[in-house]
């Protein structure tokens, strides 16, 4: 079964130490939904994954990874 990893949690933490509350403020999702992406209980939007990607400044590939 596939599924989406990410490498939101590191992301914070390389932004300063970025908390998961500012993060969804940021995207414009609650602080509940960054929490279920990083442990992978979610997967994204398209759109709410480029918005997570842009909030990081990075290509959407180095934030989110689809794993067969």
């Amino acid at each position: 079964m596939a599924q989406i990893t990410n490498t939101i949690r590191r992301l914070r933490f390389d932004a300063g130490e970025m908390t998961q509350k500012a993060l969804a403020e940021r995207v414009g999702v609650t602080r509940q939904t960054i929490h279920a992406l990083e442990a992978g209980k979610y997967a994204p939007t398209l759109d709410l994954a480029f918005r997570i990607a842009r909030a990081f400044e990075r290509p959407l590939e180095e934030v989110f990874t689809y794993v067969d």
